[in-house]
């Protein structure tokens, strides 16, 4: 199935291009790619899990990096600085526990991302939300990815 099939056409096209537009504003398949991932867990949004882990390992994402993504805090020597600050930033944006993201995890962020590259990377946290909560809410199973 395709994505856009669970969607109004003109609104799965949106979607997908914000996707798109943000994955490569980013300029980093392999993180962009584990932000979904983490954004998806948390969201349990089980056909994205299913095709973003392919997408990652076709990136060259490590299968230590997948394995541990759920508890990325506590593998400190799996994830370098950036990512750790792309990963807490995804969490900050997907969860809001506190009804905005903290500005010590903005701040990290920033220090790691220019200006552009952190617009693009809340775009992604932002398009996979939006792709989980379409995908869950539809009871759309996992295994219907084809690229």
């Amino acid at each position: 199935m395709s994505r856009t099939e669970v969607l109004d056409r003109e609104v799965g096209r949106a979607l997908s291009e914000l996707s798109a537009t943000a994955k490569q504003g980013l300029g980093d398949p392999a993180l962009a790619e584990l932000v979904v991932i983490r954004a998806s867990q948390l969201n349990h949004c089980a056909f994205c899990l299913d095709m973003h882990l392919g997408i990652a390992r076709e990136h060259g994402v490590s299968e230590k990096q997948l394995d541990l993504l759920a508890a990325w805090e506590e593998a400190e020597d799996v994830y370098d600085e950036r990512e750790r600050a792309a990963l807490a930033l995804t969490e900050a944006v997907t969860v809001l526990t506190d009804r905005f993201v903290p500005d010590e995890v903005y701040a990290t962020a920033a220090e790691h991302f220019d200006d552009g590259q952190l617009a693009h990377l809340i775009g992604l946290v932002v398009a996979i939300n939006n792709w989980n909560r379409v995908m869950v809410a539809r009871r759309i199973p996992p295994g219907g990815y084809r690229p």
